[in-house]
């Protein structure tokens, strides 16, 4: 028997068979203390994100502590207010949604600013997870945002390094039963072990205990993550690099920061823009007035970088959430690595770069998928 057509000429029996598919991923443009309410309890399998640091980066509204209190009032402000006590309030409310939607023993990695991570702890802390580490991410190129005074003098150093807080709902029971009843409570160690070098020893270097047999497999992988530099290639490193600085053989993740090939990748159609890139000299600026962009996210994360958290807490086919989407790498790393992604970006001028981005890098999976069981080597 013939099916039923619509007037764009879907079938009903299609319609019904792809609404009862989950959708691999999807970008919601909402203030995620308004969204992550809506969502079911315990539905979520891990949370990676990159929420506002409330640091006033850039004078950004959105990163700015006052307008991030759930408190704050719009055009108001307390004579006496305080920035830490409403950057900390700001993060308890949106991780205690996030431990609601979390599944029993799911993780949660969130970046953070050297001088406000501690807030950041306090904030989940706060709302009931459990915290398990404190990853340090070192990029090492960037820029001192200072006062430059006389003498030689200063009022801040350079930045290189950025913490990611890993943090766990507690779990349902001890470990096993929790892994066997949701899937969740454990990182994958062998999915995103080192790569040993030709030059390697398993148990080089360290005295290992009877309880601890090196893996020919690879390291086990560290809570230190090193990035290459944009310029960096298979022959030489930038000056400052920080693989380069360390040596040839380690121990450690690499991962090359997010290019400007990256960071459009997907957004072709998008209009191009002219933004801060944060660089000094006016050689620089004069060439970010000649090269418009059209992701103009200022933070834009490297999707390898992304992706190894993704495969490190990630249960198979699992649900991946980011309450502050941003440009989409999350997503993007979520589906190059065969999760599901849900994402929440409040400010509307990123959303459709995100989903741009997503829907790009979505493409590329199939080809993608084989990296996903394959250790980082060291390049240099």
């Amino acid at each position: 028997m013939a099916s039923a057509r619509s007037n764009n000429g879907q079938t009903r029996a299609g319609r019904s068979r792809r609404a009862s598919r989950p959708r691999r991923w999807q970008i919601k443009n909402a203030d995620c203390l308004k969204a992550l309410p809506t969502l079911d309890a315990a539905s979520v399998d891990v949370i990676i994100t990159d929420p506002p640091y409330g640091i006033n980066f850039n004078n950004m509204t959105w990163d700015r502590p006052s307008a991030l209190d759930p408190a704050h009032k719009p055009g108001r402000r307390a004579p006496n207010a305080d920035p830490s006590a409403a950057f900390q309030s700001f993060s308890a409310q949106w991780s205690a949604e996030c431990l609601r939607v979390l599944k029993p023993g799911g993780h949660l990695a969130a970046f953070a600013a050297p001088r406000t991570f501690h807030l950041l702890a306090r904030g989940l802390e706060e709302a009931g997870l459990e915290l398990r580490d404190v990853l340090m991410w070192i990029q090492g190129q960037g820029y001192p945002a200072t006062r430059v005074l006389p003498g030689g003098l200063g009022t801040g150093l350079k930045p290189a390094w950025e913490p990611i807080m890993l943090a766990r709902r507690p779990l349902d029971g001890s470990t096993e039963h929790n892994l066997a009843e949701h899937g969740t409570g454990a990182m994958n160690i062998d999915a995103c072990r080192v790569e040993l070098s030709q030059q390697d020893c398993p148990t080089e270097g360290r005295a290992h205990g009877r309880r601890i047999t090196a893996s020919p497999q690879g390291r086990w992988p560290a809570n230190l993550l090193l990035s290459h530099g944009e310029s960096c290639n298979g022959a030489q490193c930038e000056p400052d690099c920080p693989i380069g600085l360390l040596g040839e053989r380690h121990r450690f993740f690499y991962a090359a920061k997010a290019s400007r090939r990256e960071r459009d990748a997907g957004c072709e159609a998008l209009p191009r823009r002219v933004v801060q890139t944060f660089k000094i000299g006016a050689r620089n600026e004069q060439l970010c007035e000649d090269h418009p962009v059209a992701n103009i996210h200022p933070t834009v994360k490297p999707i390898d970088l992304m992706r190894w958290l993704v495969r490190l807490l990630t249960p198979p086919g699992g649900l991946v959430l980011d309450p502050f989407a941003g440009s989409g790498s999350t997503g993007a790393a979520a589906l190059l690595e065969g999760a599901r992604f849900l994402g929440i970006e409040r400010e509307a001028a990123y959303v459709p770069i995100a989903r741009a981005r997503i829907t790009h890098w979505s493409r590329q999976g199939p080809r993608c998928q084989a990296a996903r069981r394959s250790p980082q080597r060291h390049r240099t």
